[in-house]
């Protein structure tokens, strides 16, 4: 199978209800970062604006997020019922995806990005 080269292909390899998943996430990301751009980086929908923000991608049981460990560190304490590494959270496929968590993670990757920025 050849590497996927846009974060269409990477959805469209998925069952219709991983698809759905996936769209919606997307849109959420941008509704929250409107001005980032799409592309893959790790083999993952990747958002970026200055900096890679935000990515995703599809695993067995779960969808894995990963907004740098600045992302997960400041969300911690709203993350306690998913399983988290220090880049990463784990959002089960068996509960409902937390759409708004993500849009804040996403917004905060923003506002992190701009302080970051050399303008």
């Amino acid at each position: 199978m050849l590497p996927v080269t846009t974060v269409d292909e990477y959805i469209a390899q998925y069952s219709p209800q991983i698809q759905e998943i996936c769209q919606n996430i997307r849109r959420t990301i941008h509704e929250a970062a409107p001005a980032a751009i799409e592309k893959i980086s790790y083999g993952l929908p990747t958002f970026h604006d200055g900096e890679n923000l935000i990515h995703f991608g599809v695993a067995k049981k779960h969808i894995g997020l990963y907004p740098t460990s600045s992302g997960v560190a400041a969300f911690a304490q709203r993350l306690t019922e998913y399983k988290t590494s220090r880049g990463a959270i784990q959002l089960p496929l068996t509960k409902p995806i937390p759409y708004d968590l993500i849009r804040e993670i996403t917004m905060f990757r923003v506002q992190e990005a701009k302080e970051r920025s050399p303008k």
